[in-house]
């Protein structure tokens, strides 16, 4: 048996023992990598049973939607997945109206890349932009607090944005570009966000007033989902769909243009994934979408591991820009850069209420009324 300081690796995928609540099976496997099994196994992914699956949802957004401007909205950054599901909104015969979250970071790459596919596939957008001052002032807030979430607000506010651009328009659907066999599965209890949490920090931490940041506390999530039962449709999780294919389409179709590597189509979120989590907190997430690679059989174990084992990319002047933008001295960042860690456990949150709910939660993922990924990760005690 290994000694409790030996490394110990899955044998599937490119998690280890470092990883938190990870566990391993008889033949080295970790739960993470039976997790997706399961959750493949029950979207029957990329088997045209999940094809069957996918188009009844698909032809029951047409019905609900029928004598409506739109069946569904879509949202829209500029990246890889979001531009994938529009393409595949506007093929499968939908209306969707694009809809897009702007936190005022947004690379001109991604900016052009949302031009470019919505005037060839002739699609309406709506765009929430947030004041600047005051999204910079909740982004300085989360990283004077320690926690390793600095992007929650961004991730929070989209659905909060999608929800509202659905009830505007009385629309039942939402549909989510994302694909837990490309995107990954994030190690349960490492990462949470919430309307409390946001809220807790930035009165702690910030200065500026909150007046346009789209805020979802538990009463507008309990609207959204359980009174106006607006449903959060994942078409990925049913059909194949790689990153890479996807990409390559995109790039040949609509003129559309990567912009070097996952989410970093925003500077916000490229400083967090780049240097803010590696730096501080020792986490490189492109373990995520790597380990979803090789557990899926899209890349060679090997492959992914050479790759994590590169330095992530930093884009030039993006830490100059950061400091700029939320007026922080060079020793007040190295003094936060190296000061305590702290994470959603040290700040107040629903997520006792969600674990108390956890019956109610797992009736309405059934109901695509929440993500199943809402259910497993928000629900559960301690993470699991």
């Amino acid at each position: 048996m290994a000694s409790t300081n030996e490394t110990v690796s899955c044998t599937r995928c490119i998690y280890d023992s470092k990883v938190p609540y990870i566990t391993f099976d008889e033949s080295g496997m970790c739960n993470y990598c039976k997790m997706m099994d399961d959750l493949q196994a029950q979207y029957a992914t990329g088997t045209p049973e999940g094809e069957r699956q996918l188009m009844q949802i698909i032809e029951q957004i047409k019905k609900d939607g029928h004598g409506k401007k739109y069946d569904c909205v879509v949202g829209v950054s500029g990246g890889t997945d979001s531009s994938y599901m529009l393409y595949k909104a506007v093929q499968w015969g939908l209306r969707p109206l694009a809809v897009h979250y702007d936190n005022t970071w947004n690379s001109a790459i991604a900016t052009e890349n949302i031009k470019k596919m919505l005037k060839k596939l002739n699609v309406e957008l709506y765009t929430y932009v947030v004041d600047n001052k005051e999204i910079d002032d909740i982004f300085r807030a989360f990283f004077l607090s320690g926690v390793p979430e600095l992007d929650a607000s961004t991730d929070l506010a989209i659905a909060e944005v999608l929800y509202r651009a659905a009830s505007k328009f009385g629309v039942k659907y939402i549909l989510e570009g994302h694909s837990f066999k490309t995107e990954g599965i994030a190690p349960l209890g490492s990462f949470y966000f919430d309307g409390k949490y946001i809220d807790s920090i930035h009165k702690r931490f910030g200065k500026v007033k909150r007046r346009t940041y789209p805020l979802m506390d538990f009463t507008a999530f309990m609207k959204w989902t359980l009174l106006k039962r607006i449903k959060k449709i994942r078409p990925f999780w049913y059909i194949d769909y790689t990153k890479e294919s996807a990409r390559e389409f995109l790039e040949r179709e609509f003129d559309w243009q990567y912009y070097g590597g996952h989410h970093l189509e925003n500077r916000l979120i490229a400083f967090n994934h780049s240097y803010y989590l590696p730096n501080k907190f020792q986490i490189d997430l492109r373990n995520l979408s790597l380990a979803a690679s090789a557990r899926s059989g899209l890349m060679a174990r090997e492959e992914a591991l050479r790759l994590y084992a590169e330095p992530p990319h930093l884009e030039d002047d993006l830490l100059e820009y950061f400091k700029k933008r939320l007026g922080l001295s060079d020793q007040e960042f190295e003094a936060q850069m190296s000061g305590a860690r702290r994470n959603f456990r040290d700040y107040p949150t629903y997520k006792s209420l969600f674990e108390k709910l956890r019956p109610l939660f797992f009736v309405m993922a059934k109901m695509n009324l929440v993500p199943m990924s809402f259910y497993i990760k928000y629900t559960s005690k301690n993470g699991v």
